[in-house]
């Protein structure tokens, strides 16, 4: 590290040197130096990489250190002050409103999405598939799970998979490039300069095009709210039991709304503890970030899944094998019985978490690793290296579902598998995402067999926000 500018000079450009540069340098710590934390410096501010999870259960399990990072500030022009970037009183208010949004009902409807369009997926495959040639199931999948999330989230599709070209197809996924370009170039993260800049006009460019469409809709769906075209009730179609005492009067009323629900019905109904309703910059900023966190996560580990299971012919034959044991639609009540699937989507979320890090700020002074650490110091919890940890992981680097029997996870350290982080901050969503990921997958592997030509070792990796290859993974699809 040099004076002012730190490691920075060797995490900006290509995004697959900076994972090679972190991913190795903490791999070392673990496996030469015997460490759980190392330290980077970007520019002047010093950084704690935490490698263990031991290390790690210090912050994600404690209610002291809930604070982001000061990395998050990046995403706050896009996000605002939501459930992923808020802390504080807000953070728990918001946790609190958001929590019934994936109350089993609701994702029982959400099924209903995911099925929808993961049919439309493999309409789309098919049409574009080839005998023997390569095709990019990554992006088909992505174009899926931006559609289903667009649906769920909203009420309302963009359309991806069959208009990827689309303005805020565009925007979306531009923005994130940007945001992770603040986040490791110090000369760009004082925000009057940056406001100057080309890039920061181009931020203020997508970002009209993002929140423009989010509250557009917004603004379209609310007018429904108290219209009597939905008044009417769905008898019997929701058994509001388990959690229902959890949920406000508004929202019990519309579980029982005939319309299908979206996660913006359930803000739009959503009272605080002292009756108030979300404003609309309120429910813009929770749909932004659902948006944002909802499917690109999710597209990234089914792509891993899939990646992984055609460079393991025996592992897809058993997926295959339990597939074909379940018939007729996709229901919840199938889901359940699909453990072996289960386990290859874990498996692969350690192998490839879609979010290969997270980052906290101390709220107090800590130990870490066996060193004092000061309050007000910047931690990254570095799942990669955690999940392919040589002291937690027998054999890491090979991938291995059955790791993930209930057998097998005895005396597994808690905090040794953070896909979706862990502790009071967890992600909310996982439930979704496992369904979503399940769902679609089961779609896939249904109709195709899939051979992936990229060996392991030949990966490059990007650790951008998401975890995902620089190159489309070379897949092929061949009809079962």
């Amino acid at each position: 590290a040099y004076p002012i500018i730190g490691h920075s000079y060797l995490l900006g450009g290509d995004p697959a040197k900076f994972f090679e540069f972190i991913s190795t340098g903490a791999k070392a710590m673990v496996t030469e130096l015997k460490e759980q934390i190392a330290v980077i410096w970007l520019g002047p501010v010093p950084v704690i990489v935490v490698c263990h999870p031991a290390a790690a259960e210090v912050i994600l399990r404690s209610s002291k250190h809930m604070e982001k990072s000061y990395l998050y500030e990046f995403l706050k022009p896009w996000l605002g002050t939501g459930l992923l970037t808020s802390g504080g009183e807000k953070w728990k208010q918001r946790r609190r409103l958001i929590t019934p949004s994936f109350h089993f009902n609701i994702l029982q409807d959400f099924l209903e999405v995911m099925n929808e369009q993961s049919a439309t997926m493999i309409r789309t495959l098919e049409g574009k598939r080839t005998a023997g040639s390569a095709i990019n199931v990554g992006k088909a999948i992505t174009m899926c799970a931006l559609d289903i999330i667009c649906e769920t989230a909203m009420g309302q599709t963009v359309n991806a998979q069959e208009n990827d070209d689309s303005d805020y197809v565009k925007s979306l996924y531009r923005i994130s490039e940007l945001i992770q370009l603040r986040q490791k170039t110090p000369t760009l993260w004082w925000d009057a300069a940056f406001s100057r800049m080309k890039v920061g006009k181009e931020q203020e460019s997508l970002l009209r095009t993002l929140h423009g469409f989010t509250r557009d809709v917004i603004i379209e769906r609310a007018k429904t709210k108290d219209s009597k075209s939905v008044e009417t009730t769905r008898q019997a179609a929701f058994n509001i039991t388990n959690g229902s005492d959890k949920l406000n009067k508004n929202q019990r009323d519309l579980f029982q709304n005939p319309k299908r629900l979206a996660f913006l019905d359930v803000l739009l109904h959503a009272e605080t503890e002292d009756g108030k309703t979300l404003s609309l910059n309120d429910i813009q900023e929770e749909v932004d970030t659902f948006m944002f966190e909802g499917h690109d996560t999710t597209a990234a580990a089914m792509t891993w899944a899939i990646y992984a299971l055609g460079r393991h012919p025996e592992i897809q034959q058993k997926v295959h094998e339990e597939l074909d044991s379940v018939f007729g639609a996709i229901t919840n009540a199938q889901l359940q019985k699909l453990s072996y699937l289960e386990r290859v989507i874990k498996e692969s979320l350690r192998m490839f978490p879609s979010v290969p890090m997270f980052a906290r700020v101390l709220s107090e002074d800590c130990k870490l690793g066996g060193y004092s650490v000061p309050k007000g110091t910047q931690a990254i919890i570095f799942g990669y290296t955690i999940h392919h940890h040589p002291g937690i992981w027998e054999d890491e680097e090979r991938f291995e579902p059955d790791r993930f029997l209930a057998e097998n996870c005895v005396g597994r350290h808690p905090y040794a598998y953070i896909p979706f982080s862990a502790g009071p901050r967890n992600c909310i969503g996982q439930k979704f995402a496992m369904m979503e990921e399940k769902v679609v997958l089961c779609h896939l592997l249904r109709r195709y067999s899939v051979i992936s030509h990229d060996k392991e070792e030949d990966l490059l990796i990007n650790a951008d926000l998401i975890l995902r290859s620089s190159t489309p993974l070379n897949i092929t699809l061949k009809p079962r």
